[in-house]
């Protein structure tokens, strides 16, 4: 009786690690998988969605290295809290840099009024779901 007590304890205290590994993880997936198109295919998505090709490249670029540090913090058997406060941060960052970039500074056609909301509302639910997860591995 006292084994399965101690394998509950263990299994309970591994399940929030394992539900904020796998938050970054699924947001290092959707991260390099968007920053991948948008490097490879900067042409015609720019223009869809009324960006330059170039921005969007760079961007793309850099999207790729972030997902890559992301993904690295995912692989760690505890992931240090600092470094998912640092994703937190750079993710709701992100949310207002894509909406300041719609308004201020890119010419958005109407898919791109449509997209860069919609994947800043993603990268905030990110933000979130990655903050909750930190909150529960310290409880």
């Amino acid at each position: 009786m006292a084994v399965n007590s101690v394998a509950g304890v263990v299994r309970s205290a591994a399940a929030p690690q394992r539900w904020l590994r796998q938050v970054l993880g699924l947001d290092a997936v959707v991260t390099g998988g968007n920053g991948l198109a948008y490097a490879v295919f900067a042409g015609p998505l720019g223009e869809l969605l009324g960006v330059s090709e170039g921005v969007l490249r760079e961007i793309g670029v850099f999207l790729i290295g972030y997902a890559a540090l992301v993904a690295v913090l995912a692989g760690q058997r505890r992931p240090a809290p600092l470094g998912v406060k640092a994703v937190v941060d750079a993710n709701l960052l992100w949310v207002v840099l894509s909406i300041t970039a719609m308004l201020v500074w890119f010419e958005p056609t109407t898919a791109g009024l449509v997209w860069i909301p919609m994947q800043a509302a993603t990268v905030a639910g990110f933000a979130v779901l990655q903050w909750r997860a930190l909150r529960t591995t310290s409880a």
